[in-house]
């Protein structure tokens, strides 16, 4: 949630902010909104006052043997108009946090202008691209002829947008997700490492709420109404709302989670895009790094957290490219977002396998998650931070196609090797056959 003394304080700023991401926000109509709830507010609190009085005044009286019959009846009036006053407010109230919860964060002044995805600016890239002898298949072709990947069983069980991972695959997903825990948690890339988190899977709507996925994108959601439940559609929910509500001290900042879970999402804004493969999936495997973080460093705290991720793909000897989001292009949450793109040789591009974002304190505030300063013992918002380090599936996807030989098997990079038990190379298996 924005700030609202920031945009009360300058709403063309505000208006200029929105429009570099392609919004029209009509924010009289937010102030004016604001303004009736604050009178709204006031009328209350003073029918409230006005009815204490009352009744000490009627307190009085009765000590004192004089008739209170009058006062009574200002006091039922008051008290029919309290109600009424109360209802108003709260519906004011109610439109009034619709409308502030449904504003986008507002771009940081590093972030590059730009109407969408074709305006974001390459940062740098890493890693040679893979010269092959023969035409490369794609990752869904490989893991079917391995015996090691199956969309079709996945589909009579569960739909579109599923699959199975058997064999080497399965193992090879395994691996990826230690591997990756691994680095992260035993500090390898330099730094204080990451503390090892496990979650639910269910969150409530509050925890969604706090990270900004509800109310703006409940159609992608997986919702049990039955317990007013939803699924998570990353690990960024369930860990960043830990402290949600909390005061911590500075001294424990830098705050450092990596997670892993299954991530659930109806890709409702995605039809027709990705309809193969593992790219994009109703679920999915993920580790995702979660830092609190100072508003000073918190900058300095999103490289660090993009190194982290891409760091995984030097080891794993994927090319990859970092581009920065554009104000067009920036997810509703975020202030400043690097976007790692992993080299796909079917497609001959380069696709999305990190976010790695800076929400700076637009989910502290929505979440109230915040920490004590060392130097005044004042209280204010941490700046919170996430991004994939990797998305598994994806992750998988890359190593298939990279790592492909004419024969048909695939080598296994060799910081995973040990991850799989010595297998060095994985050639095709056979399954049962059935009719």
């Amino acid at each position: 949630m924005l700030d609202r003394n920031r945009i009360l304080k300058d709403p063309e700023a505000a208006g200029r902010a929105f429009r570099s991401r392609g919004l029209e926000v009509d924010l009289s109509a937010l102030l004016s909104l604001d303004s009736q709830w604050f009178e709204s507010t006031r009328e209350w609190e003073g029918l409230r006052e006005r009815r204490n009085s009352l009744s000490a005044e009627i307190g009085k009286k009765k000590r004192q043997g004089e008739p209170t019959e009058e006062l009574y009846a200002e006091v039922l009036r008051i008290n029919a108009a309290i109600e009424q006053s109360d209802l108003s407010r709260r519906e004011l109230e109610r439109r009034r946090e619709e409308m502030w919860l449904l504003l986008p964060n507002l771009p940081d002044a590093s972030v590059p202008v730009g109407k969408d995805e074709t305006e974001n600016p390459e940062i740098r890239r890493s890693g040679s691209l893979p010269i092959f002898s023969f035409t490369p298949r794609p990752h869904w072709e490989i893991g079917a002829s391995l015996g090691i990947l199956d969309f079709d069983r996945a589909a009579r069980m569960s739909g579109a947008r599923f699959s199975i991972l058997l064999g080497a695959g399965a193992r090879l997903e395994r691996a990826l997700i230690s591997f990756m825990l691994d680095c992260h948690t035993s500090g390898r890339f330099g730094g204080a490492p990451y503390r090892e988190i496990s979650v639910p899977y269910m969150v409530l709507p509050e925890s969604l709420v706090a990270t900004g996925q509800l109310p703006k994108f409940k159609e992608e959601l997986f919702h049990l109404p039955a317990d007013d439940l939803f699924l998570i559609p990353t690990a960024e929910v369930p860990v960043t709302n830990y402290y949600r509500g909390e005061i911590l001290d500075e001294a424990s900042l830098p705050v450092k989670f990596a997670a892993t879970t299954a991530c659930f999402r109806r890709e409702a804004g995605a039809a027709g895009k990705d309809t193969r493969g593992l790219i994009r999936q109703h679920q999915f495997n993920k580790v995702e790094l979660v830092w609190l973080s100072t508003p000073e460093s918190s900058f300095e705290n999103l490289e660090n957290l993009t190194r982290d991720a891409t760091d995984i793909l030097e080891r794993l000897g994927l090319p990859y490219r970092v581009i920065a989001l554009c104000t067009g292009d920036l997810g509703f949450s975020s202030a400043k977002t690097y976007d790692v793109e992993v080299w796909l040789p079917s497609q001959e591009r380069y696709r999305e396998i990190s976010s790695c974002s800076n929400f700076m304190d637009f989910q502290a505030r929505r979440a109230q998650i915040r920490y004590r300063r060392s130097s005044d013992r004042k209280v204010q918002l941490v700046h919170t931070l996430n991004g994939s380090a990797l998305a598994v599936g994806r992750t998988l996807a890359a190593i298939l196609e990279n790592y492909q030989t004419e024969d048909g098997s695939v080598v296994v990079p060799d910081a995973l090797v040990p991850y799989m038990g010595g297998l060095t190379r994985i050639s095709p298996e056979t399954l049962p056959t059935s009719s």
